[in-house]
């Protein structure tokens, strides 16, 4: 038998994707499904992999269907969403991206490339023009950046005088629509010889670049999965997508060649994504960290088995509500206490298996996202922001532990670009206090404002000494009391105001 979708098929593709991994396509291939089941319209998309052909030949294999498995303690419920018309591998066929970006047909590129896919420097917040990558972009030829595949199909589109076309960031970074859209200027203005000048113009005039912010949880796909898949759906997929029930996709309106009705998926339409994002990435990603790299250290795999450990979760609750709740403005509409409420829930789904290698992979470029700005506040307050200087603790002590200490199997199972160099900082460092200024100091790893805080920095260097001396629960506690303490003095402090 073969894989049916859910619904009549677009016919014609007016997205095109970057980044064909998991989370796309359980993301927004279902709420573009959705939309085309409501409202129909030439919104098929086309789905550019990275470099890896092993999703893009199972597509064609299986005339570009897939499933996602919606899985919770409970039940295992599948949907086809069946919005693909093509997919192929931007490494393999760069001109082809470039080409598919200028074509009319396509109104809107969206990308999930993750943060390391912007080629940005975390220190400046710029493009980084002295990745090899980029300057070769610079130079001419068919582009490998994705901000260079941007920049070069949109001088492509000037050049044919194509339609208006908007570029939507789905990836976990700050105002990610603006801050592609200063990418994309920031490649164009250092072309030689004014030869962006066009494409500046058009982007001007034509390109839009709206914000979102995405959220669902997405795990690694595992070979029990593929055959429980396929038994359920009655047909052999071999790239079936797990997701947690839970979704949401917030989304500014700012379109300059149409959308599709992406809210009869659920889709919230609003001006306040920057509210949405904060919530997301520190509340979720920020305390998410934490219990990977608390879990690692723990000796266990799974996020559930992390969260059911008592110390962990109370690490996790001190830091949602003490360190990055008072960091947000809550979007109108949202019940804060019903969505921490719901994250226990989404992290403690046993049925997910979600990894904490998984989760505590790229630290280097996630955490940069998550932790600066929260602890800064923390610490303009007079405050110390003891449980993410524990995440921060529990990261290097996963990635670049200090000579003579083993973090475990998990931990030596997260990928990270920063890996080499980290270890290499930890291979002559002292103690945790050296690691901890070489890192955050030295290096800039998480900006340059927390450089500066030498009693964050040592904070963090104890933690880690902590964690390798005497284990990372005597850590948890130490962070955990600390904490508490604070919470409590501030507490005692406004009661004895008049």
């Amino acid at each position: 038998m073969t894989i049916i979708a859910d619904h009549p098929r677009p016919e014609r593709a007016g997205i095109l994707h970057l980044g064909l991994g998991s989370f796309h396509r359980a993301h927004q291939a279902v709420y573009t499904a959705a939309a085309v089941s409501a409202s129909g319209g030439d919104w098929g998309i086309v789905g550019v992999a990275s470099r890896s052909r092993r999703v893009v030949d199972a597509m064609h294999a299986q005339g570009l269907l897939y499933s996602v498995a919606t899985i919770s303690p409970d039940s295992t419920s599948l949907t086809v969403p069946g919005v693909h018309t093509d997919a192929f591998v931007g490494a393999e066929q760069p001109d082809r991206v470039v080409a598919r970006i200028a074509d009319s047909g396509i109104r809107i590129v969206t990308l999930t490339v993750t943060e390391n896919g912007y080629s940005y420097s975390a220190a400046t917040q710029h493009l980084d023009l002295d990745d090899a990558t980029v300057r070769a972009d610079l130079g001419g030829g068919a582009p490998h950046s994705t901000i260079g595949q941007l920049a070069r199909g949109l001088q492509a589109r000037a050049a044919a005088g194509a339609a208006p076309l908007s570029v939507l960031s789905c990836d976990n970074l700050s105002a990610n629509g603006a801050h592609t859209e200063k990418l994309v200027r920031e490649f164009l203005q250092a072309l030689p010889h004014a030869e962006g000048a066009d494409a500046l113009t058009f982007l001007d005039q034509a390109v839009t670049f709206p914000s979102s912010m995405v959220d669902r949880i997405v795990p690694a796909t595992t070979p029990e999965l593929r055959d429980r898949v396929s038994a359920l759906l009655g047909a052999r997929d071999e790239i079936p997508v797990p997701a947690e029930p839970f979704t949401m996709w917030a989304i500014e309106d700012r379109f300059a060649g149409g959308r599709p009705a992406w809210e009869a998926g659920g889709a919230v339409f609003t001006s306040e994504v920057g509210r949405y994002e904060q919530m997301k990435v520190r509340l979720l990603n920020g305390t998410h960290s934490l219990i990977a790299y608390l879990g690692a250290l723990r000796g266990v795999a799974t996020i559930p088995d992390a969260i059911g450990l008592d110390d962990v979760a109370s690490a996790a609750l001190s830091v949602l509500r003490s360190e990055y709740e008072p960091s947000i403005e809550v979007p109108a509409g949202v019940d804060i206490r019903e969505y921490e409420t719901q994250l226990f829930e989404r992290w403690g789904n046993s049925a997910l298996g979600h990894r904490t290698s998984q989760v505590g992979t790229d630290g280097s470029v996630k955490l940069r996202q998550r932790i600066p700005e929260p602890a800064m506040q923390a610490l303009d307050r007079g405050e110390m922001p003891h449980l993410i200087a524990l995440t921060v603790a529990g990261y290097l002590s996963c990635i670049a532990p200090l000579p003579g200490f083993d973090p475990g199997p998990h931990a030596e199972a997260m990928t990270d670009a920063a890996r080499e160099r980290l270890a290499a900082l930890a291979a002559t460092a002292r103690n945790g206090r050296e690691l901890a200024r070489r890192v955050i100091t030295d290096l800039q790893l998480f900006g340059h404002e927390l450089a500066g805080h030498d009693a964050f920095i040592a904070r963090v260097g104890d933690l880690i000494d902590t964690i390798q001396r005497q284990g990372v629960g005597s850590a948890i506690a130490d962070a955990v009391a600390a904490s508490q303490a604070t919470t409590s003095s501030l507490i005692s402090a406004k009661e004895m105001q008049p």
